[in-house]
């Protein structure tokens, strides 16, 4: 009977291992996670600032080019105006 137990215990282990996380495995897992963290942290960050910077200097550039036509705009009716003053200073 004896013998009986023994090899019930011995494929006991084998069929049915003990499967409790121990706390090493916790401890590799939380270091896992922090190693992980620790590369992509940054590179999430820099590809943020990387968008921001980006959306700022396309407003910037947007507001550049209106300000160029607007500029043009205005110094067409300058030489409008002087052209019309110089006419009309000739006539009188």
């Amino acid at each position: 009977m004896s013998d009986k137990h023994d090899i019930l215990e011995e494929t006991r282990e084998i069929i049915a291992p003990d499967d409790s996380m121990g706390l090493l495995f916790l401890r590799n897992v939380f270091v896992g996670v922090f190693l992980i963290l620790i590369v992509v942290f940054p590179k999430i960050f820099i590809n943020t600032q990387i968008y921001f910077k980006s959306r700022e200097i396309s407003t910037l550039s947007h507001e550049h080019d209106a300000l160029m036509e607007e500029n043009r705009l205005i110094k067409a009716k300058v030489e409008a105006l002087k052209y019309k003053n110089e006419i009309l200073d000739t006539q009188f």
